[in-house]
């Protein structure tokens, strides 16, 4: 396949897949299963594009937030949102000196999609004998920052599925409220992991030797993708559970097994 195909398709992936629950990491190391293996600064440069998707799909939240500080609500919703960041920053930091790297095989994405799969009817069915609460408590904060961990290091995952679920989990029963959280809390997340990359680089030499314009392409087709991608999540779960994505990451998980 042609080299611009495979950044086009790649960056279609993670526009649709970055925050819907069935875990973009793991259906882009599928992709690059067999469209072939691409840097990881590629990887995570083109994740930072879906997650410009949602500051723009949030800019107007986002703005009420940092200039309206001395409101209780604001500056109480940004202190818990920084909290779950910086949870995620430490996290992160110790998985990377314990040298906890994400696999290159099949079969464990497999397994976590599927596991994943149970976990969200686990979640809904939990959820649907609780009152809707939309109620942001430290709690929620710090399961959804460890919940960012989880997704980055193991595959299959899905940093959107386990942040939402984090939340509903620790109280915030509300599926849009959850929604609304895990995808603010992603914006610093992703946009420090794409920085991360590129120090790394820089200090190893190699940012030369990255291919710029596949990477530009890449991380503005999954911009618009995602903004697509998002703007129908927010609308579909008002109404709708998330059951369907449980179905699909277990039919998907079955069927990667049955090929490898």
């Amino acid at each position: 396949m042609d080299n611009f195909l495979q950044v086009l398709l790649l960056g279609i992936i993670e526009g649709i897949t970055e925050f819907l629950p069935i875990s973009s990491t793991g259906h882009l190391l599928i992709a690059q299963h067999w469209l072939g293996r691409r840097s990881e600064l590629f990887t995570v440069a083109i994740q930072a594009g879906a997650i410009l998707a949602v500051v723009f799909i949030y800019w107007e939240r986002l703005w009420n937030l940092v200039t309206h500080l001395k409101d209780p609500v604001s500056r109480d919703y940004l202190y818990k949102l920084s909290w779950a960041f910086v949870v995620t920053v430490i996290g992160g930091l110790i998985a990377k000196k314990l040298g906890l790297e994400l696999p290159d095989t099949v079969a464990p994405i497999a397994w976590a999609l599927i596991v994943g799969g149970i976990v969200i009817f686990a979640v809904e069915a939990y959820a649907s004998r609780q009152p809707v609460r939309d109620t942001l408590s430290w709690s929620v904060a710090t399961w959804v920052g460890l919940a960012q961990i989880l997704a980055a290091v193991f595959p299959g995952t899905s940093r959107s599925a386990a942040t939402i679920f984090a939340a509903m989990l620790a109280g915030m029963t509300s599926r849009s409220a959850a929604a609304d959280f895990a995808f603010l809390v992603g914006i610093p997340t992703m946009f420090a992991a794409t920085a991360y990359e590129l120090l790394k680089l820089y200090e190893d030499g190699q940012l030369a030797n990255e291919n710029w314009g596949d990477l530009a392409v890449g991380f503005v087709v999954s911009a618009i993708v995602a903004f697509i991608a998002v703007k129908w999540l927010l609308r579909y779960i008002q109404t709708h559970r998330f059951t369907v994505f449980a179905w699909y990451r277990i039919a998907l998980g079955i069927a990667l097994l049955v090929a490898v």
